[in-house]
């Protein structure tokens, strides 16, 4: 759903870049609280593996395919303000390396892509978790449904903003139609890559899982015929073998990516997404611009003067996902760093003479 440059007029993307430059100024902020010495270093492998998820399109229909968004498995993984930021950082590499979205029109790109479906999903997400069980299982559930919910609500935040600011005239309802309908198949892809990836990172290490936090179940003693909880047990010390735990999640997350951008995206369908198909078939695309880094060496996730194709596209695949593991690691590692600088000397001396 990449929106490139000349679909969505100046003064429309130029608000949404001020919409975005805003979301992302308060997920910053959000994110010194989301992310802790267990989630900090992971954050930037979830931005590399959006980004390589994003290259495996899945044929959806007839001449139609789609890839993750990635605003729903952001946000459950690593909370919502930091998935806000893991999103942009894959669109800002993408554009800016890829020629994949426009630049012009990156502000539309992230308000779509990254704010309506991290804040989107999450809001489901958290809405489910309050009556499903109390149960690992139920995180899985959730995360489909709002992976599900997160595409189609991208497509209506699309056909809003080109309503306001398109540069073609096409019937607003035909616009609507034709989105929300090839998304919410797409939204179906979406939804069991979202859910297959939470449900195995639970089943590894569920304490770093942002959106299965406080789900652990009390146990219950009967006392006098009745059942009550448990005496919450002492928090356990964290011991080495757990950081080696977190190292190899790490690492495992990492050859996935490379894997997956590398050598797996050789077989994804070449067939437009649901956007690509849409404007081509409505004519949204008419005054379409030819991406400002056109003569980039990697552009269209290919490596310049390699005419191998395989070569060529797994080559880019893997510097794709190494770039924006290091981009996003440096981001987040600056936003938590300035956390712990937040915590100042007379904050810790007040606290220790309490």
């Amino acid at each position: 759903m990449h929106v490139p440059d000349g679909f969505i007029n100046a003064p429309t993307s130029a608000v949404a870049g001020v919409v975005a430059a805003g979301a992302v100024a308060v997920s910053l902020r959000g994110a010194r609280r989301e992310l802790d010495e267990r989630t900090a270093p992971l954050a930037g492998l979830v931005a590399a593996f959006i980004f390589a998820v994003q290259m495996l399109n899945f044929p959806v229909a007839a001449g139609t395919s789609g890839h993750l968004l990635g605003g729903a498995l952001a946000a459950i993984l690593v909370g919502p303000c930091t998935g806000v930021l893991c999103v942009s950082v894959v669109l800002l590499m993408q554009g800016i390396l890829f020629a994949d979205g426009g630049l012009t029109a990156l502000g539309v790109n992230i308000t779509d892509m990254a704010i309506v479906t991290t804040v989107v999903s999450y809001a489901v997400f958290r809405g489910l978790l309050k009556v499903l069980p109390r149960r690992r299982r139920s995180v899985t559930v959730a995360s489909f449904v709002a992976a599900l919910v997160s595409v189609p609500a991208a497509a209506v935040a699309f056909t809003l903003i080109y309503w306001i600011g398109g540069t073609t005239d096409v019937a607003i309802g035909k616009v609507a139609t034709a989105m929300i309908g090839v998304h919410v198949l797409i939204g179906i892809g979406e939804a069991v890559i979202t859910a297959l990836t939470v449900g195995a990172v639970i089943a590894v290490r569920p304490d770093l899982v942002h959106g299965a936090r406080g789900m652990e179940q009390r146990l219950k003693l009967r006392v006098n015929g009745e059942l009550v909880d448990a005496p919450a047990a002492a928090p356990a010390p964290v011991a080495a073998p757990a950081a080696r735990s977190h190292r190899k999640v790490w690492i495992t997350g990492l050859v996935a990516s490379l894997v997956l951008a590398g050598f797996v995206s050789f077989y994804a369908s070449a067939s437009p997404d649901g956007l690509e198909k849409v404007a081509a078939d409505k004519g949204i695309d008419q005054k379409e611009k030819e991406h400002a880094a056109a003569g980039s060496p990697l552009a269209g996730y290919g490596v310049k003067d390699i005419t191998d194709a395989r070569l060529s596209g797994g080559l880019a695949g893997v510097i794709g996902v190494g770039v924006t593991v290091v981009a996003g690691s440096a981001v987040f590692w600056a936003v938590r760093r300035r956390r712990t600088d937040d915590v100042s000397p007379a904050d810790t001396s007040s606290a220790t003479s309490v």
